[in-house]
């Protein structure tokens, strides 16, 4: 029924998911990558990925593959793949509108015949109970019946150029035996690591949601680790360093617990609880704690500061760097930005300087300016926020330069040696 040599792939969601998706596939097979933004698809088509997760190069070696924003080029597709975001609301609650308007835009193209495969990361159900039934509304077609469906969750980790697409094990799954056998099938033309073939796609968004609430818990009992060794005056690296010695501690650290994974994911797994009637304890304390992370810091910062009889109010602090990881122009879901919000509460100004980030997008973003270049002797403060290797690179000496004569140097990360900052997180 289905046939690998009549494969024509449609990567729905061209960002930091869907490009290197289809850029692979791109490689094998005819796919036509699409984006509801046009300057996305211009950038694309000159050979540029702004998002910096596919190289030049790697784009032209991908000859079958074609970009669009244009709706009728997918009619010819048979196999769809969903690569948009989904975030959260201003309530913390999962925001299924790209997903819905995906389903709806591939409904308008759907044939007898066709599969679509979901990788947005959401809660175990969705797939079935709000994507299937826009997919049958739109097209006319009946599931399983005309169409089929599948769900093979995301495993991107941006900026990271060792666990590229190909090289991390996929988990896959289909809406019958035969499509689970299929959708296996097309993965595994592209995925070097080999495939994991849930046994349906209930199971498969349960363990891709999974994967960063457990990775979030985790963070959190370190995050509530440090608050309790800084009131004892315990070095916190320390302590984990000499922990990690034992083969089975896991090597987690403390910090903000932002992007577009860790941060979000928690929150579609306790939607879906609450849904059925169970509350969640530990995923929401986790969620609690580390979303207080960067007040926290404020108030480390702040006390150090008064220590120096440095003043408070009307204060000037630098921030280094905006992106939510290190060596990554990536500013979605940035906890950064709570420590702006909360240094203002305090009548600080602070300025962000971060090197990989498009500072128009973090205009648009979070209405904030970044400024374009660092210059000695203006501030108060520093907060080391993101170890960008170009941070590394300069070390205490050059980040202290930037320094009035009495300051605090904040090292967040643990970028730098302990006798080289005044605190650490």
């Amino acid at each position: 029924m289905f046939q690998i040599e009549q494969l024509k792939v449609a990567v729905i969601g061209l960002g930091y998911v869907g490009l290197p998706l289809a850029v692979e596939f791109g490689k094998k097979v005819p796919v036509v990558g699409f984006d509801i933004h046009q300057k996305r698809i211009e950038e694309l088509q000159s050979g540029q990925d702004h998002t910096l997760e596919v190289s030049p190069e790697e784009l032209k070696q991908s000859k079958n593959l074609q970009y669009s924003s244009n709706l009728n080029e997918l009619q010819a597709c048979n196999f769809f793949i969903v690569t948009v975001p989904t975030p959260i609301d201003d309530f913390k609650q999962p925001d299924l509108t790209p997903l819905v308007e995906a389903s709806q835009s591939i409904a308008k193209v759907l044939k007898k015949g066709d599969i679509v495969v979901y990788e947005s990361t959401v809660y175990p159900g969705a797939t079935e109970e709000v994507c299937i039934p826009v997919l049958e509304k739109e097209s006319g077609l009946k599931f399983n019946q005309d169409f089929f469906a599948g769900y093979s969750p995301e495993r991107i980790n941006p900026g990271d150029k060792q666990h590229r697409v190909t090289n991390i094990l996929k988990i896959t799954s289909g809406s019958t035996q035969d499509v689970a056998d299929y959708v296996d099938a097309v993965y595994n033309l592209i995925i070097e690591a080999g495939t994991h073939k849930a046994s349906c796609i209930k199971v498969a968004e349960a363990a891709k949601v999974i994967e960063n609430t457990q990775r979030d818990v985790n963070i959190a009992l370190i995050n509530e680790l440090a608050l309790i060794f800084n009131k004892m005056g315990i070095d916190t690296e320390a302590v984990l360093k000499a922990a990690g010695t034992k083969w089975n501690f896991l090597p987690f650290r403390p910090g903000l617990v932002g992007g577009h994974c860790i941060g979000v994911d928690p929150y579609y797994l306790t939607h879906k609880a609450q849904a059925i009637g169970y509350h969640p304890e530990i995923i929401l304390a986790g969620r609690r704690l580390n979303d207080s992370m960067g007040a926290y810091v404020v108030t480390q910062l702040i006390k150090a500061m008064l220590k120096k009889r440095i003043q408070v109010e009307g204060a000037k602090v630098l921030i280094l760097g905006l992106s939510f990881k290190e060596n990554c122009p990536d500013i979605r879901n940035t906890k950064i930005i709570d420590i702006v919000n909360e240094l203002k509460e305090y009548d600080i100004a602070a300025d962000v300087y971060d090197p990989w980030i498009d500072h128009q997008e973090a205009q648009n973003e979070y209405g904030i300016n970044p400024i374009k270049r660092l210059e000695n002797g203006n501030y108060d403060a520093v907060i080391l926020a993101v170890a960008h290797d170009q941070f590394r690179i300069m070390g205490a000496g050059q980040i202290r330069a930037l320094c009035k004569k009495e300051h605090v140097l904040y090292d967040l990360k643990y970028v730098l040696d302990i006798s080289d900052a005044d605190i650490r997180l």
